[in-house]
């Protein structure tokens, strides 16, 4: 937990500095034509979770996970002559995390490389506003590296105003190009069955379109339908699926899915200091997975400089047709999995964030403009359950 703290005030002093920087260069600068920092963001954030169906042992066993994320988030801006706006958003994450499951793939503990991994993620995008026209157009790439899994990401989106402004279409494509490393169980790396070198491809891609309109001063709403197709090798090598008759195999799953998410999204102001943010998603896949997600959040304005925003999301779904518990296969399955992330089950997230923006800055910084903490707990009829608090800096 003390890394988090670390990590973020760490930047602080670099920050402040080039701030001061940044304000003597634009004194003799057009602002409007200059590349400027617009804002940074830090965000750092703790994550632990207990449960007893790890999929590497065959759904039984400890799912104890630990997670440290830190992100920093850079957004520059600049204008053109003719008045386009022109964003670039830089963005690098890193993961570090420790697994109790994944340890076990070599069955003894602090055998496994992967029984703690870091996640390196870095993305580049740029959006480029026609503010006159009420157009956008952006393309990016991202990366992430770990262990066992290598991604290559790309995406294009393109997005247009209505005449009166209150409305706006976007269309977006995604596309992951990953590299999965065949890390077989131990027991099963000599079996001609078994996957157990080398790499084998996995690829994703996602379409998205949206629309959002502001009905009123105080109501807006968002409507998004997504199409993602997968192929490849979707499985994870290093999962065990125990059969009817006692003996262990590497999970199966077909190569192909196809995903269809559809959501609506809306946003009421009720007076000057309250917020009610509502948001329901329908999702349903060929593997057989239908589920529904609920989630509302209440922002409350207790000050001009400070809010609080407590939270809650439900969520259910049904289970794939690949899925059964641990030692309820047999050979007549022509896939299988005991993956209880793709099992029947229900689920809660409740917490809260609290927002503070002073006027004076955060500890004395005026350019470190907002501190947000939040907070949640997690409770899965799986008998998971975990808890995430994240600290996020910005910095204008």
């Amino acid at each position: 937990m003390k890394r988090i703290f670390i990590t973020g005030l760490a930047l602080l002093g670099l920050m402040k500095a080039y701030a001061q920087a940044e304000k003597e260069q634009d004194s003799t600068a057009y602002k409007n034509r200059k590349l400027k920092i617009e804002e940074i963001d830090l965000v750092s954030s703790y994550y632990r979770q207990n449960g007893n169906n790890a999929v590497v042992t065959g759904g039984i066993g400890s799912e104890k996970l630990t997670d440290i994320s830190n992100i920093i988030d850079l957004n520059l801006v600049k204008y053109g002559e003719n008045g386009i706006k022109h964003n670039y958003n830089i963005e690098v994450g890193v993961d570090h995390y420790t697994s109790a499951s994944s340890d076990r793939v070599d069955l003894q503990a602090n055998s496994s490389a992967s029984s703690s991994d870091t996640r390196f993620y870095p993305s580049l995008n740029y959006i480029r506003e026609n503010e006159q026209k009420g157009t956008t157009l952006g393309v990016g790439l991202s990366s992430s590296t770990e262990y066992d899994y290598q991604s290559f990401g790309g995406n294009i989106s393109y997005a247009k105003k209505t005449n009166d402004r209150n409305g706006e279409f976007t269309a977006r494509l995604n596309v992951f190009l990953d590299q999965v490393k065949m890390v077989a169980p131990i027991e099963l790396r000599n079996d001609p069955d078994t996957k157990a070198s080398g790499n084998s491809a996995r690829n994703t891609f996602a379409g998205s379109l949206s629309y959002s309109q502001v009905i009123n001063a105080d109501f807006q709403l968002l409507f998004q339908a997504d199409i993602v197709s997968q192929q490849g090798y979707l499985a994870l090598p290093f999962h065990r699926v125990y059969f009817t008759d006692g003996s262990v195999h590497q999970e199966k799953l077909p190569d192909s899915r196809l995903k269809i998410p559809l959501a609506i999204r809306g946003s009421y102001f009720l007076g000057d200091n309250i917020i009610i943010r509502g948001y329901y998603r329908f999702y349903s896949d060929d593997w057989g997975i239908t589920s529904h997600t609920a989630n509302i959040e209440i922002p409350i304005k207790l000050s001009p400089f400070f809010s609080v925003s407590p939270f809650y999301r439900y969520y259910n779904q049904t289970a794939a047709r690949y899925f059964d518990a641990f030692q309820s296969h047999n050979a007549l399955d022509e896939f299988y999995t005991s993956n209880y992330d793709l099992s029947k089950f229900n689920s809660n997230f409740i917490g809260m964030g609290i927002h503070i923006t002073p006027i004076n800055g955060i500890f004395g910084i005026k350019e470190l403009a907002m501190l947000e903490i939040r907070y949640g707990h997690y409770i899965r009829s799986t008998n998971l359950d975990s808890d995430i608090i994240s600290i996020n800096l910005k910095f204008k």
